[in-house]
């Protein structure tokens, strides 16, 4: 089961794209959305990741940052972010699913579920969207700027 709102965030260090460690704790005082996603290179997420990524300026406009995680290496994130022409955005690497599972997002078949996670700027899940059935519910980025907007 995924994280309930109002719940705090479990806070998190993975390593990540741009040979960086991200954390929860490096968003402090700010919203910040986590995308879960599957698969690098799989069809679903080769769509929702380009898409967030063409409306990240929109997001840090309405005063959100954005980061995404899955249970792929650092490495196939960098490749796939080579071949999706850029990322602008950090692509975490649950490798154990540790993150995943902390966030009620991972499956028994040892990935992550698509979900968007917004947390506020005190730490709390303020948003919680998992998906069933991507390709009738993908969550569109309009909505999510419109939930960061509301949490300003």
């Amino acid at each position: 089961m995924a994280i309930a709102v109002g719940q705090a965030a479990p806070d998190f260090k993975l390593k990540a794209t741009g040979d960086q460690e991200v954390s929860l704790s490096d968003f402090s005082g700010k919203p910040l959305v986590i995308l879960f996603y599957p698969l690098d290179f799989s069809p679903v997420c080769s769509v929702q990741v380009p898409d967030f990524n063409n409306r990240l300026a929109d997001i840090k406009a309405a005063g959100a940052e954005v980061i995404a995680i899955n249970r792929d290496s650092v490495y196939s994130h960098n490749a796939w972010c080579k071949e999706l022409g850029g990322v602008d955005f950090p692509l975490l690497a649950d490798m154990n699913l540790a993150v995943s599972k902390a966030y009620g997002v991972a499956l028994d078949a040892g990935i992550t579920t698509r979900a968007c996670v917004i947390v506020d700027k005190d730490g709390k899940v303020a948003f919680s969207h998992v998906e069933e059935s991507p390709a009738d519910n993908t969550l569109p980025v309009d909505k999510v700027i419109e939930v960061v907007k509301g949490l300003n």
